[in-house]
């Protein structure tokens, strides 16, 4: 088994090994893997983060020993706090990083950090206010940053920098957690999911206080909350099937 770091800021993972595949998620700085194939040119790697598999251009990220890669799996939280920052080189070179980029791997990189760094888990009150972090983000499928992020992303994402793990696609978060019975019974920081016509979750948001979601669709924005489910507070309509509460935390 062969193991892998990514080394610079923001890298496509491909659902096939192609440039022109499509973008299915992201590694962030510092995120780190197994890699299960090899090829001359891409690798089919497995997050240890969230276990989500994709192909990622082998010149976009660095090998590392097994035994790197149990150390930083049993690293404590070490996560970049700002909207974007940098990390510098032996050179002194500049490589820039997005906010929830994992700093455990600085040393062996041989880069250094100077930047708020998060070191422990956040009360759930904060999860509200990082989501803030990402708003007016443009919608992206597979995207992860406040540059371009999608539904499962932005949730994953928020969660991340309070020192939470969700897994990566609306359909997996949605098997997380304690499930409500009413809006009602929710607090801000709870995840609601959405499904289509065809009853498959499609859709997740973050439940805000008096019956606001802010949520990716378009970009990341705020609307309304009731038991049919996202009411488009611009269009005047509602845009998402409301198909159960979660509480995570």
């Amino acid at each position: 088994m062969q193991y892998g770091i990514c080394n610079l800021g923001i890298v496509p993972i491909r659902l096939e090994p192609s440039d022109t595949s499509e973008m299915v998620t992201q590694a962030l700085y510092g995120d780190y893997f197994k890699v299960l194939e090899q090829r001359k040119k891409w690798s089919r790697i497995r997050f240890a983060f969230d276990k989500y598999e994709g192909w990622i251009d082998n010149k976009q990220y660095l090998e590392i020993e097994e035994a790197n890669y149990n150390d930083l799996n049993t690293s404590d939280i070490n996560l970049s706090k700002d909207l974007i920052e940098f990390v510098t080189d032996a050179s002194n070179n500049l490589y820039p990083i997005p906010v929830g980029s994992d700093l455990n791997g600085l040393d062996f990189l041989n880069h250094n950090f100077d930047g708020a760094v998060l070191t422990s888990k956040s009360n759930k009150e904060n999860i509200v206010k990082s989501a803030f972090l990402f708003l007016n983000a443009p919608y992206l499928w597979g995207g992860k940053t406040p540059f371009g992020i999608d539904c499962s992303g932005f949730t994953q994402m928020v969660y991340k920098i309070n020192g939470y793990k969700l897994f990566r696609d609306a359909s997996e978060q949605a098997t997380q957690g304690e499930a409500l019975s009413f809006i009602e019974e929710s607090e801000p920081g709870d995840l609601a999911f959405f499904d289509n016509s065809e009853g498959h979750i499609t859709h997740v948001g973050i439940i805000m206080e008096d019956n606001y979601v802010i949520h990716a669709h378009g970009k990341v924005r705020i609307d309304r909350l009731d038991h049919s489910g996202i009411y488009n507070i611009d269009k005047n309509v509602h845009t998402h099937k409301l198909r159960v509460i979660k509480k995570i935390v």
